[in-house]
């Protein structure tokens, strides 16, 4: 880990941080004794109230990192919002609402609120209505609350941008700005992400003083226990039945696909049905209820392959993932290194394979190998029609 480009120790344990008895005792519960590197290093900066960027691969504990300095932070005897998280997807905002709640278990008087689009927004307003101290929140609702006079942020003090690249990336751009805006006392501002893209410097620009740079590398026990596979093949027919063979043959029990568009995630989801594969997809389009229910069918068994967009796959906490498929070579390399975040978690053993079928997949595939300096076995079918390992030079 490198702090303003100084490598510093990685190797931080949570009681050396000092945190209160009841964020340790909440620790404690989950049997947590060591901080992960983004943890480490931005802890002690965000309790001093310091601006930082924090740049860390997924799976890495950025939530822990900027939760444990905003629970420490509140005064639970004051009624208005002082700390602000924004998330791009309502998967992730729910995702950090939920670990807060762990953190601040026995700090009473701590309230938080969850406002994402897709639930009916009179449910959310009467959760404003009993004075949260902590919102989470997407930019379009949070905005649209704004538009409606049922949230007040100037005692906002500290704002948080997760996934802050994918946020500016997906046009919330504005909405960002003017709510950063609508914040005077604001004391401190933390961007975290696994990237950091030239709109990520641009807002760091404006609105940070001096802020404090943390880098995780991927590398060693923070890259994700991935082994990573891509398969050559002679069309786009071909890409079905390998997938199918590879799920039953692997036998993964849970399995997670990514597809470039939502058409082809609902295809896909649906010839793997008819392969008597259980599989749901989840995209923009389906409604928020339903993907919750898919969600939750996944973590439960119900549904072996998960078919997904970049988008609604962005921030979803879900662990023990056996495999998972790029059906579509991602348009952006800062895609592949999300996608194959979402396994080998928790330095659990994960297994990734990349369909490529034309020569536009080949030209995006060696780029993305050569930029993210990622090792990668190849796979093509011999003459017989079986999968075979080539070796490379």
């Amino acid at each position: 880990m490198e702090i303003n480009g100084v490598e510093v120790d990685e190797n931080i344990r949570y009681d050396s941080l000092g945190l209160s008895p009841e964020i340790m005792r909440a620790l404690g519960d989950k049997g947590y004794v060591n901080a992960t590197p983004v943890q480490g290093g931005s802890i002690p900066y965000m309790m001093d109230w310091k601006d930082i960027v924090a740049k860390a691969p997924t799976g890495t504990g950025k939530t822990f990192a900027f939760g444990i300095p905003i629970v420490e932070h509140i005064d639970p005897e004051a009624a208005e919002v002082q700390a602000l998280i924004l998330a791009p997807t309502r998967e992730l905002a729910l995702q950090i609402q939920d670990e807060l709640r762990l953190l601040f278990k026995y700090r009473e008087g701590i309230r938080s609120v969850c406002l994402y689009g897709g639930q009916p927004i009179n449910k959310q307003i009467n959760q404003l209505k009993k004075r949260p101290q902590i919102v989470v929140a997407t930019p379009g609702r949070l905005m649209d609350m704004h538009k409606r006079h049922t949230v007040r942020l100037d005692k906002v003090l500290t704002v948080v941008l997760d996934e802050a690249d994918r946020m500016l990336d997906m046009g919330f751009i504005e909405d960002v700005v003017r709510i950063l805006d609508m914040m005077p006392q604001r004391k401190n501002l933390g961007l975290f992400s696994a990237t950091i893209s030239r709109e990520v410097m641009d807002i760091s620009w404006v609105y940070q003083r001096d802020p404090v740079e943390i880098t995780v590398r991927p590398v060693e026990e923070n890259r994700p226990d991935i082994q990573q596979y891509r398969i050559d093949l002679d069309d786009r027919e071909r890409k079905l039945p390998t997938m199918v063979a590879l799920v039953r043959n692997g036998g993964y029990e849970r399995a997670i696909a990514f597809c470039n568009t939502k058409n082809m995630t609902d295809r896909l989801a649906a010839l793997l049905k008819m392969q008597g594969i259980s599989c749901a997809p989840i995209h923009g389009d389906i409604p928020q209820k339903v993907r919750e229910q898919t969600l939750q069918s996944f973590r439960n068994g119900e549904v072996r392959v998960l078919v997904a967009t970049d988008v609604a796959a962005r921030g979803l906490d879900i662990d023990d993932v056996d495999a998972f498929f790029n059906y579509d070579v991602p348009d952006e390399q800062e895609y592949y290194v999300h996608r194959i975040g979402r396994t080998g978690r928790a330095k659990k053993h994960g297994v990734a394979y990349t369909f490529v079928a034309s020569i536009t997949d080949q030209i995006k595939m060696d780029e993305i190998s050569r930029n993210q300096k990622m090792e990668m076995s190849l796979l093509r079918y011999d003459k017989d029609g079986c999968l075979m390992l080539v070796e490379q030079d």
